[in-house]
């Protein structure tokens, strides 16, 4: 197993290989499987899809909850379970911030796409979006 101070220039740097083979799509493509094989996986009691399948809408702010604690995100999120609404507005993304401090790489630059496609795409399944 590997730290995520290893996995995230790892990442960025796999995002920038599956560019050159197969360009922006392929990359997509890959973003795609991660949200169904890990994060919209069912049998993996810490995935997304558990914790919507479990609470419901209160699943999503149980999951950011621990996820985004767990990343020390600087994050402002509002929660308001009788209205269904949650916000959550991202001050500073550690891992984007590490790979932006990193003089060796550059980070790959649609780094930050790969939160928003793997995530919204297990929410809409369920209409959460």
């Amino acid at each position: 197993m590997i730290s995520c101070t290893e996995f995230i220039p790892l990442y960025s740097e796999f995002f920038k290989f599956i560019e050159s083979k197969g360009g922006h799509d392929a990359v997509v493509r890959y973003w795609e499987y991660i949200s169904d094989y890990s994060i919209g996986d069912k049998t993996n009691p810490n995935s997304l899809i558990s914790f919507v399948e479990k609470y419901g809408f209160e699943g999503t702010w149980k999951y950011w909850s621990h996820t985004l604690t767990e990343e020390a995100c600087d994050v402002l999120r509002i929660y308001d379970p009788v209205n269904k609404t949650c916000y959550s507005h991202m001050r500073h993304c550690p891992s984007k911030g590490m790979l932006l401090e990193m003089k060796h790489l550059e980070p790959y630059y649609d780094y930050c796409g790969h939160c928003g496609l793997i995530y919204s795409r297990v929410l809409e399944k369920y209409g959460i979006m």
